[in-house]
């Protein structure tokens, strides 16, 4: 059986049923567009939808400044709202986009609008890391950051401000972020932290996990399960048998399976969609 379909299959013997109250608004992180054809989300948008989830996407810039993505995110919500006429939705966010869901929420006044917010690694609380690499000369810092700004204007975006990014990713901003925009009490927060094993768990993330075990702790090769955990934290979760879960295979940037052994605890994921499929099932059986 081909790689790409073996996930779909898996979840089908299980039986999970994904048609949620309110509909799914997937928000993605850094360094990567909503596209039909090899979008962010990779397998993951398929299968739940073969699981009767209906959902939509933000298509903000893939590296714009939280304030300017989240003009865009409020025009694809409220026009998915106007053309649905649904009532609210879930939001399913990834890395910074969780970031963006809770502005959104808290300083546009859209809390209204949403019943719940699944982050997958994202930095509410800042990155260490990204706090010492910003100590390097600014000079480097904001010619390399023109430079990704071209190839991600080249990708689509219209107003990429990379090094905006990697500020509104430390911790002195995230702290004054967290001020400025509290918790919704009607709106059910929950986060997911994940982890590789070492290394040699994903080739592409080896050496930013490197960097950030040198300079933190264990990580996805970007963040720590301290640095992603926020409302109601599910724990830290990692592949089946040697194989981690890096920052990328949260999104499924490979389309197969980490690996064919079997979870041997309900931390351990074998295939990624697999993931997503329970907790949006999970949701559906909360009555979101």
């Amino acid at each position: 059986m081909p790689a790409v379909f073996a996930g779909i299959f898996y979840i089908m013997e299980k039986n999970y049923n994904c048609k949620t109250k309110y509909p799914v608004f997937m928000i993605h992180g850094m360094g990567f567009r909503d596209r039909k054809h090899f979008g962010y989300w990779g397998r993951i948008p398929a299968v739940l939808e073969n699981h009767g989830a209906t959902i939509f996407f933000g298509f903000q810039d893939a590296n714009g400044s939280i304030e300017n993505n989240c003009e865009t995110l409020k025009k694809s919500l409220l026009d998915f709202i106007e053309k649905t006429g649904a009532e609210k939705v879930n939001i399913i966010a990834h890395s910074k986009g969780g970031i963006e869901s809770r502005y959104m929420i808290s300083s546009m006044n859209l809390g209204g609008y949403i019943a719940s917010v699944t982050t997958l690694s994202t930095p509410h609380n800042g990155s260490l890391s990204m706090d010492k690499i910003m100590k390097a000369p600014k000079i480097l810092l904001k010619a390399g950051s023109k430079v990704f700004d071209i190839f991600m204007k080249i990708g689509g975006d219209k107003n990429p401000e990379t090094y905006r990014c990697l500020e509104q990713l430390t911790t002195d901003f995230m702290t004054d972020f967290n001020r400025k925009n509290p918790d919704n009490e009607d709106i059910y927060y929950r986060s997911y932290a994940f982890k590789m094993k070492n290394q040699l768990s994903d080739i592409i993330m080896s050496f930013p996990y490197t960097v950030v075990k040198v300079l933190d702790n264990e990580s996805d090769g970007m963040l720590t399960p301290d640095e992603v955990a926020w409302g109601d934290f599910k724990g830290i979760y990692t592949g089946t048998g040697n194989r981690g879960i890096s920052h990328p295979d949260e999104v499924d940037l490979r389309r197969m399976k980490f690996s064919y052994r079997n979870p041997q605890n309900k931390n351990e994921i074998s295939d990624i969609t697999e993931f997503y499929v329970q907790i949006v099932s999970e949701l559906r059986e909360m009555g979101y």
